[in-house]
Order: C-alpha cells, then sequence, then structure tokens
C-alpha cells in the first residue's frame, strides 16, 4: 500500500492532495487458553482457530461467572464467539436460552448461519431467527421448533416476542439465561431510547416468568461503553464487565487523509464550492485501487451516491480496457433486495466482486471477508464510524489502506485539519434517554398489554412511572384494581384504537404525511414525519425519489396527504422558516469553566417553527429564480435544550465591534451545531439551533442548541456538560479556514432557513475565541499578536 500511495502521487489528476499519512503497524495477537468442549475446539480448528484471543477468554470466562459484559472492541476481533460459546454451553447442559438481539435482518441472517455451524455437530441445540423477514408459516415453524436460540429485531421483540411472552414463548422466557444486544452504539438518539425502553420490559417480563438472564452488549469503539450498554439494557452500569482491549492479530494500514483541490481561479463551475467534487476524487482513486487488483469498498452518505458512482466507476473501468472488471463493480445499499444483497456479500467474500459502492449498510458486522482499502467518500460524521468502516480493510497480516477524501462540510474540513484527533482525542458518547416521558408512556402503555402493570415497575420505568400510569388511568387508557398481589393497572377495553404493536420503533411517534402520485400505476409514493413534509413536499416543491423529479400540486393536512405529478423541471426548492425559543423551566445552570461571567443552561423549552415560504433555484448555479410564500401551520416541539447567555460587558464589546452582531451570533450557531458530532454520537439532523440577539425571557442575547426529538433524547444534556470542548472545537474550525467572509466549509449550512443571512465570520471567529480561550482575546476584544 505505501508504493500505492508513492504512484498515486505520479497520477494526472494529482495536484497534492494528500495532507496527512499515517501508518498504524501491524499487531501480533495475544491468546490465552480456553477450556471448551471438545466438538468445538475441533469445529474451531477446522476453521483455522487454534487457541482465542486473550479478550475473548476475558469475555468468556466473565459469562461464566455471572456477570454482565460489554465488549468494545473494532470491527473483525471476533466477538461473537464470545457469547456463542457460553450459549451452546448452557443450552447443552440444561437448555438454557439465549436472545440475540441486531439491529438489522443482514446481520441476523449472517450471525444466524455462523451459530447454526455451531451448534451443528449437537443434536439438542437448535437456532432460529424470528423477524419481520419472515412469511407466517416461517415464523410459526419457528415457535413450534421450540429453540435453544433465538435471533431478532428490536421491532419484532417489542411487537412479537413480549406481547406472547406469557403463551406461545413462555417456555422460553422461562429459561432465557444470555441475551446479547449486539451493535449497542446503534442505539442512541430516539431509537436508542425506545429499543432501552423494551429492554426494560423484557426485563420486567423475565422477572415475572421467573428469569434473571445475563446482558452480553458488543459496541463499535465510543467513549462511554459501560454507561451506553447500562443505559439501553437497564442494568446497573457497575455491573458491566468492560472488555476493550483487542488482542486480535492484523496488519499495517495505511491511512490517507485526501483534500479536493480548489479550483483554479475563474474555473469553478456556477454554483460549485471552492473545491473539486470529493465524489470525483474518490471515484478516480477507487477506479485506480480496482484496476491495480486491490478489492475496494468506498463508502458514501446516500444511496443514489453510490448508485451512480457504481455505475461511473465501471463505465471508466470499461474506457480503460477494462471490462471484466467493470462487471464486477456494484452498488450495496438498504434499499436493495434482500437476495441481491447477500449475493454481493457472498461475492466479496469469494473475491468475485472487485469494488462496490456502499452506504453505512455494510458497516455492521455482516461477514464479508476482509478487503484490500476502503475510501471514506466524505467523513462518516463521526469517529466510531470512521473506525468500524476503516476496519473493514485488512487481509489476515497484508497491509492494507484507508483513504478519506474530505468534502467541503465544516465537519470534514475540521477533520481533515486536525488529523492526529481522529486518533488520539476520546471516542464520541452514545446517548441514548429512556426516561423521555412521551416515549415512556407509549411503553407503560405496551407493557399494560403484555402484564397488568404494578406499583413495583417502577424498579424498570424510573421515579416518573408513577405519573405516567396516573395519567394513562385519567385518559381511560388503564383501569385499576385490587388483587392479592396489590395493586394493577390493566389497559382497558375502550383504551386507544391503536394498537401499540402495529408500528415500529422508529416511526411509532411521529405524526406521517403520505405521498400519492396522480395519474400512476400505483399512486402511494412512500411517507413522510409531519414536520419533513411541511419542508419538503409543501405546495410548489420539487421532491426527487428514485431519480424522478415531481412537483408538489397540494398538501391535504385534514387528510395528511400530499399530492405529487411527475415534472421534467430541474430546479430546485428550498423553504424559508422562523424559528423562536420559549424556555419552559431551566433544569441546570452553571458558569462557563473558561470564563466565569458566561452562563450556560439546560433547560425544559418549546421551539416554534414556521415554514413562510420558498425558493425556486437554478440546480446549476445555484441563482434564485424566484420567491414565493407559504400559509403553513405553525408546529410546536416540546424539547430539551442547553442555552448560552452573554453577559452585557461581551454583549456591549461585540456589538461596538464593525460588522454584524447579529450575523456573528447566527455564524456561531451554525459552526457549533456542525461540530457538535466531534464529541456527541449523533447526526447533525439530530439537534437543532435558534439564535436572537434579544430574548425576551433571558433579556440579552442567547445561543440555543436543542434536541430535534419530543421530549429530548440526551443531546442536549450532553453537550451542556461538555459545552468547553464544543467552543474549542468551534473555535478551531472558524480559525483554521481560509476564506475571508464565510464559505461551506465553516459557517454556511444548507439548513438554515434563512438562507444564510445574516453572516459575520470575522465576530463569530472573535466570538467563539472569547468564549474557548479568552487569555488569546485583548481588551478591545480583538486576537492578540503571538
Amino acid at each position: 500500500m505505501d508504493e500505492f500511495a508513492e504512484w498515486v502521487q505520479d497520477r494526472d489528476y494529482y495536484h497534492d492532495q494528500i495532507q496527512f499519512q499515517r501508518e498504524v503497524p501491524a499487531r501480533r495477537p495475544v491468546t490465552q487458553s480456553c477450556t471448551m468442549n471438545p466438538k468445538v475446539t475441533d469445529l474451531l480448528g477446522d476453521w483455522g482457530i487454534g487457541e482465542l484471543y486473550a479478550h475473548q477468554t476475558d469475555a468468556i470466562e466473565a459469562v461464566r461467572t455471572g456477570q454482565n459484559v460489554v465488549l468494545a472492541t473494532p470491527t473483525a476481533s471476533g466477538k461473537s464467539l464470545t457469547y456463542t460459546i457460553p450459549a451452546l454451553e448452557r443450552a447443552r447442559d440444561h437448555d438454557g436460552r439465549m436472545l440475540y438481539i441486531g439491529p438489522q435482518v443482514a446481520l441476523i441472517n449472517d450471525q444466524e448461519a455462523t451459530l447454526s455451524d455451531f451448534a451443528a455437530p449437537f443434536d439438542d441445540v437448535s437456532v432460529t431467527q424470528y423477524t419481520g423477514a419472515l412469511a407466517s408459516d416461517e415464523r410459526q415453524q419457528a415457535r413450534d421448533d421450540e429453540p435453544c436460540m433465538v435471533l431478532t429485531t428490536p421491532d419484532m421483540l417489542h411487537c412479537g416476542l413480549l406481547s406472547h411472552a406469557t403463551d406461545i414463548w413462555r417456555d422460553f422466557f422461562e429459561s432465557l439465561e444470555l441475551v446479547v444486544v449486539d451493535e449497542v452504539h446503534e442505539y442512541r438518539g430516539v431509537f436508542g431510547s425506545h429499543v432501552g425502553l423494551v429492554c426494560r420490559r423484557l426485563a420486567r417480563m423475565c422477572d415475572r416468568l421467573g428469569a434473571d438472564p445475563q446482558f452480553v452488549c458488543c459496541s463499535a469503539t465510543i467513549g462511554n461503553p459501560r454507561e451506553h450498554a447500562a443505559t439501553i439494557t437497564g442494568q446497573p452500569t457497575d455491573s458491566f464487565v468492560l472488555v476493550d482491549q483487542d488482542t486480535s492479530e492484523t496488519g499495517p494500514t495505511h491511512w490517507l487523509f485526501w483534500q479536493p483541490p480548489k479550483y483554479d481561479e475563474g474555473d469553478a463551475p456556477a454554483g460549485a464550492g471552492q473545491r473539486r467534487s470529493h465524489h470525483g476524487e474518490t471515484m478516480r482513486l477507487f477506479v485506480d485501487l480496482v484496476q491495480r487488483g486491490y478489492q475496494t469498498v468506498a463508502f458514501t452518505r446516500a444511496r443514489q451516491t453510490a448508485e451512480r458512482y457504481a455505475t461511473i466507476s465501471s463505465d471508466t473501468l470499461t474506457e480503460h480496457g477494462e471490462s471484466n472488471l467493470a462487471e464486477n463493480v456494484t452498488a450495496y445499499h438498504a434499499g436493495l433486495r434482500d437476495d441481491r444483497r447477500a449475493a454481493i456479500e457472498t461475492a466479496l467474500h469469494t473475491d468475485e466482486c472487485a469494488g462496490v459502492w456502499s452506504t453505512s449498510a455494510l458497516e455492521l458486522g455482516v461477514d464479508i471477508g476482509s478487503l484490500d482499502a476502503v475510501l471514506l467518500d466524505g467523513y462518516p460524521g463521526t469517529q466510531m464510524s470512521t473506525f468500524q468502516r476503516a476496519g473493514r480493510a485488512g487481509r489476515g497480516t497484508e497491509p492494507s489502506l484507508v483513504a478519506l477524501v474530505a468534502s467541503e462540510d465544516q465537519l470534514d474540513q475540521y477533520v481533515i485539519k486536525h488529523p492526529q484527533e481522529l486518533f488520539e482525542q476520546t471516542p464520541e458518547r452514545a446517548v441514548a434517554n429512556p426516561s423521555n416521558p412521551h416515549l415512556l408512556q407509549l411503553h407503560a402503555h405496551a407493557a399494560a398489554v403484555e402484564q397488568p402493570l404494578r406499583t413495583a415497575d417502577e424498579q424498570y420505568f424510573g421515579p416518573t412511572f408513577p405519573d405516567i400510569v396516573s395519567g394513562l388511568t385519567e385518559e381511560g387508557e388503564l383501569s385499576r384494581r385490587q388483587t392479592a398481589d396489590g395493586l394493577e393497572w390493566q389497559r382497558t377495553a375502550s383504551g386507544r384504537a391503536v394498537n401499540p404493536y402495529n408500528q415500529g420503533l422508529r416511526t411509532i411517534t411521529e405524526r406521517t404525511v403520505v405521498l400519492r402520485v396522480r395519474g400512476g400505476q400505483s399512486d402511494r409514493l412512500g411517507e413522510l414525519p409531519f414536520d419533513a413534509a411541511l419542508r419538503d413536499v409543501h405546495p410548489g416543491a420539487i421532491y426527487h425519489h428514485q431519480g424522478q423529479n415531481y412537483e408538489v400540486q397540494s398538501l391535504d393536512l385534514d387528510r395528511d396527504a400530499a399530492w405529487l405529478t411527475p415534472t421534467e423541471s430541474d430546479h430546485q426548492t428550498r423553504v424559508q422558516y422562523e424559528e423562536s425559543m420559549t424556555i419552559e423551566e431551566d433544569v441546570a445552570t452553571k458558569p462557563l469553566a473558561t470564563r466565569d461571567d458566561v452562563t450556560v443552561h439546560f433547560a425544559d423549552v418549546t421551539r416554534r417553527k414556521q415554514v413562510t415560504g420558498f425558493q425556486r433555484r437554478d440546480h446549476r448555479t445555484g441563482e434564485i429564480l424566484s420567491e414565493e410564500p407559504l400559509d403553513l401551520p405553525e408546529t410546536t416541539l416540546s424539547t430539551q435544550a442547553l442555552y448560552v447567555t452573554l453577559p452585557p460587558g461581551l454583549e456591549r464589546l461585540m456589538q461596538t465591534m464593525s460588522g454584524s452582531f447579529e450575523g456573528g451570533l447566527h455564524a456561531v450557531q451554525h459552526a457549533l451545531v456542525a461540530t457538535f458530532p466531534l464529541v456527541i454520537l449523533c447526526d447533525r439532523r439530530d439537534v437543532g439551533s435558534v439564535s436572537t440577539t434579544d430574548h425576551p425571557q433571558a433579556e440579552t442575547s442567547a445561543l440555543f442548541i436543542y434536541d430535534s426529538y419530543r421530549g429530548g433524547v440526551g443531546l442536549a444534556r450532553n453537550g451542556y456538560d461538555h459545552i468547553e470542548g464544543l467552543f474549542q472545537h468551534t473555535w478551531e474550525l472558524l480559525a483554521d479556514c481560509g476564506c475571508s467572509d464565510g464559505c461551506p466549509a465553516c459557517i454556511q449550512s444548507p439548513h438554515c432557513g434563512r438562507a444564510n443571512e445574516p453572516l459575520d465570520k470575522r465576530l463569530a471567529a472573535t466570538l467563539t475565541m472569547a468564549l474557548a480561550d479568552p487569555s488569546r482575546q485583548a481588551d478591545d476584544g480583538t486576537p492578540k499578536s503571538d
């Protein structure tokens, strides 16, 4: 791979793109003996496995002694053996059962095959999956088989297993001893909060049936693995043994950080950014790697990008006279049929596939063998995800290549200009909030369907549980009765008409709008959450779906339906909106550690948002073609936020400097959201922001960062705890960007409802420096000269 890095620098498209190189050296394995059933030892020997890695043995022994375990080691470090061997032992010894919970059916298919291979020598051990991908007769067969090991998704556990735990699944739950929560880092935000509450319902049901299972959680490298495993499972943090030292064998990995070159003056296409497309740069590297015989996966962000650049890469290889290779390049994403995804996974494993453009769908632990090279088409958004994808590269002890190709996005530019932080800073923290009152109400109601609620259930659902039950009782959803076991609450026959199990966990709380096409063979195009519908399918909007453009004719909010028609128009539309924030109650306050005259707050808030109009823009140049007003309802969101209020002295100083103080505060708002995922494991769309120079309640200027989910999911709370680090990252982002007035790499946001007006980069940099490192600020507010 060193040779490729040298060779690529002689290519005609190379213009000093390599900004940073680092080789992570090969690692020798550390093994440790582990006593196992002779048949298991023989089976492992057939697979070329002699002794286990030390971290595998440590985890197995911890499970054997009855402890909860969380494994936080990289991709391909052999985590699955650590629960498979104990599960097999218990199944054979006393019919102990295991429940495996995985986030995707593709991963479950893979794990079912592995577990079945292990169970094959033992006639008394059976493995099955129970997912929504099975037909009804297949699910019936799975139940009839009385399996020792059941693999399922959080959704199917929620709606298909717990709802029948006391009848058709009773024997299984009464004998349940081991619960495996795989890819636990995937359970964050609102989805993770749902999964956390499903796990609490699981623990409650097991307790009712006399079972007390252990939990084994498998995670990528995150900043808080024990804490997050405890949050999701509902088990005490100190009950988890952490195994995070990877002792597996790897070859050397050569890292490249690739910065697309700037356009020559006057050479940039109209509407383009300062730099050449990162997609094009990734495509050139992909083609060169594949052509030189390196099996490569390029990870990109969107399905359509994966499809488009797989086609372009294939066409380019054909032009180079490599038709055989061109035929073996494809795209992989969750939108493909199950059989197509399985065929690609097999082709990668057997080296029949030369290269793949993939979304995050290949990031999880599906077995595709090992690759020669991984290209990251844009920073994946988190340190965790970056190393998960990078871990796909590496064939045994052979060298591998990982190349990060940066986009002009603020986060990408921060990472490529601070490469050491990717390797040296503490990984991001995963966040979920099972105490969210809105979600808690839904799951308490579902739990009452499974088994009557009792006062002792507070141990699973937390201190607000009595209030939740009282509220549901007052609403007529639950009825109270006195029994020999004490007070119980049951679901009433006249309760809500909506079955608590008829929606997936990702959509259970959302009002949605159905998209329908006039004149089509099938008029249903899909659906969107209500807030997204106001943004994307308002009257006049151009909506893109599967390569086709549609124009929205009408949005009927009484029936929650939008009517679209195909169009040849190629312009783009972008909404404009106004946001405001009402502070309901301050939950916590503290002075900013870097300067005690600035106050940081964590509060319950209500965000109000009003879509006021939209712009039509030329898709090539970005030129505004027209603007139209919209009359749409205001939406409100009860959530949680961190907010910062500026003291009068600092505010006056900013206002006396030349420039726009409002624009400076607005620019800080954008940059702070852009760098938020450097500290907290989230997508930037998981948080929103509002800034104002005169908040009526705070009686000063204020900057808000809020959770984009009703009730909050813990992101703002964690941001409050780590606000100093957030300001430091934001200051470095602004200081490092070489533009003069602001650009997409620092303060401009494609999601801004005010069309990025006003923005003032100079004042934004001065303000964040005053907050992050006031020692660098002179008395007049300007940076001190070094």
